[in-house]
């Protein structure tokens, strides 16, 4: 048959075949994701990004990665009608043949080669889309959520969130592709080859029972018997992939303490319990790698001798044929192919079980993420409301998660201009008490009126930003300070001699002392000029006539600003107009400064 002739006539039904599997294929995708717990863990994370609300740019470029991958399963159709009448050309020693053929094959070869470097720039830009989405919708999330800081309330917070952000969705996107368009090209590879390979077997006698078209069966047999032993035999890698992403992110996690805390390490001496600390570690990720070495041993193993005996099989079954002149030798080459490809095809699940087993691990672990993310948002938050210009508490309880009382029934009232230092004994719950005005601790009940406009929150130990000094000192907000104005706040907290340092990057969370960080602190107050300024032994890091200086330029450039401090220094007493004392069980006390 002419090659013209056998192109039309197996692309009609190519076609027809192709439309009716992808519609099984894709109603069987639908039924995994909506009735099986894996399937739902998978669009719980994914769902997002195919859903027509957040455009159509997601879903059509998939569509188009699918399209792409039905037309390489073509083109591999195409190569196989194209090896055997090229070899049957060289059999029948037809140089005619052989060259038009060689015509035909640099057509095929130079489509095939714009196909698959149009797929593989399509496959990556749909990777990046998803990669981009997936990271600005978990990371919203988790911040939006306040799980970042929330998870440690979570009855079971997830381990190493920065690692299922930044790693697992990168894995997932790009295995969910390969296997999803790799499941795609087996099932219209079967569909494609077992048609052809149905047209070249012949009969064959096993047992005195003559099986026609016995090779259709007996790879049907062969690889679905030997798949399903692979699926046995592989089965705990899901579990070992799982344990092998979280010891390594522990792992990771435990060496960039070391590089934080290195000055205080150092001044203990700590670098042999470090390293047996590193090491512990470090052992547990190289068990459970030998587990997974042992398992793959296994797998991989039996993978290989399952598709080295596949290689010789087609021969076998065509050489008595051919030698008794009922096949060509395009026959047995085209039929080696098709066993090949159906083998290929059928094998695909089977020898694609060790990524499926690691992107399970990846699909739960960031399901756990999610999981944390929704428990952080359903803890229960006293919600703080922002008029006038007072700081209003009225009947505010405050308990530990255990629910051992803190702060019972306080009500106060700081007007703008005023300050308050709260007192204690530690573990009285003074920091507690800020971080329930601020509306950052769960466990607490009442009424928290703050006044309108922006808060700031110092802490003992300041968060730098990593990036320039300027971002440092400007740090929340990103509104552009005039540089004066950035250079006077920092001259009047008596860091003038870092002015000219604004614009060099570093990370000025080791580069700058305890103190200065603390006066950088300040520094932020005089630009921000917030409504309300919480200080939580915001100055124990400087001497006390630094402190004095510090708290003197901040009750003078904020006047109308409340100022709620916490601290144990005498000192501190001037600059506030009440102390609210901490006794413990949840009794407090509200004294007036005498002046």
């Amino acid at each position: 048959m002419e090659w013209g002739t056998v192109v039309a006539d197996s692309a009609m039904w190519t076609l027809k075949a192709y439309a009716i599997t992808l519609v099984v294929f894709l109603a069987v995708l639908v039924a995994v994701v909506r009735f099986t717990h894996w399937g739902r863990q998978w669009w719980r994370v994914a769902g997002s990004f195919f859903d027509p609300r957040n455009g159509l740019g997601g879903p059509g470029l998939a569509a188009v990665v699918l399209l792409l991958t039905v037309f390489a399963v073509r083109m591999n159709v195409l190569f196989s009608y194209w090896y055997n009448d090229f070899y049957t050309a060289i059999q029948n020693l037809d140089e005619s043949a052989f060259w038009r053929f060689m015509r035909v094959f640099a057509i095929l070869a130079t489509v095939h080669v714009v196909r698959a470097l149009v797929a593989y720039l399509l496959a990556q830009t749909l990777d990046i889309r998803w990669r981009t989405h997936l990271n600005e919708h978990l990371l919203d999330r988790w911040l939006r959520s306040g799980s970042f800081y929330k998870d440690r309330f979570v009855s079971s917070p997830v381990d190493n969130p920065d690692q299922r952000i930044q790693v697992d969705i990168t894995d997932f996107v790009t295995t969910t592709r390969v296997l999803s368009m790799g499941a795609v090209t087996a099932v219209l590879s079967i569909v494609s080859f077992t048609g052809i390979l149905w047209d070249l077997s012949g009969p064959l006698t096993i047992f005195g029972t003559e099986i026609p078209r016995a090779m259709v069966f007996l790879v049907f047999v062969y690889v679905l018997v030997t798949t399903a032993v692979a699926f046995w035999i592989g089965r705990p890698l899901i579990r070992l992939n799982f344990l092998n992403e979280k010891l390594g992110a522990t792992y990771r996690y435990a060496l960039v303490r070391v590089r934080e805390y290195g000055e205080s390490i150092a001044f203990y001496r700590g670098e042999n319990v470090e390293r047996g600390g590193l090491l512990s570690r470090f052992a547990a990720v190289i068990r459970n790698w030998w587990r997974i070495v042992f398992r793959m041993l296994k797998f991989d193993g039996f993978n290989l001798a399952v598709n080295q005996t596949a290689v010789i099989f087609p021969f076998l079954v065509q050489g008595p044929r051919l030698f008794a002149g009922q096949v060509t030798l395009g026959d047995v080459m085209q039929t080696s192919n098709a066993f090949g490809q159906v083998h290929d095809s059928l094998s695909f699940f089977r020898e694609s079980y060790d990524d499926f087993a690691a992107f399970r691990a990846t699909t739960i672990r960031l399901n756990g993420l999610l999981d944390t993310t929704e428990h952080a948002e359903e803890l229960p938050t006293l919600a703080a409301t922002e008029s006038g210009d007072r700081l209003e508490l009225a009947g505010l309880s405050v308990t530990t998660p255990s629910g051992t009382p803190l702060v019972a029934d306080l009500s106060l009232s700081v007007a703008p201009g005023e300050a308050l230092l709260v007192r204690g004994a530690s573990g009285s719950g003074k920091t507690t008490l800020l971080r329930t005005i601020a509306g950052l601790w769960p466990y607490a009940r009442g009424t928290v009126d703050r006044p309108v406009g922006d808060g700031l929150f110092l802490s003992q130990d300041p968060y730098l930003p990593l990036g320039t000094l300027r971002e440092a000192v400007t740090y929340p907000h990103e509104t552009v300070h005039d540089e004066r104005a950035v250079r006077a706040a920092l001259e009047r907290v008596q860091l003038g001699h870092l002015a000219d340092r604004l614009d060099a990057e570093a990370d000025w969370g080791r580069t700058l002392s305890p103190g200065e960080q603390q006066r950088l602190g300040f520094a932020r107050i005089l630009l921000s000029r917030p409504a309300i300024v919480f200080l939580d032994e915001a100055t124990a890091a400087v001497d006390e006539g630094l402190e004095d200086a510090l708290y003197r330029t901040v009750r003078e450039a904020l006047p109308e600003s409340v100022i709620v401090s916490v601290g144990h220094r005498s000192t501190l007493d001037r600059f506030h107009d009440r102390v609210l004392e901490l006794r413990g069980d949840g009794r407090w006390a509200i004294t007036d400064r005498v002046p």
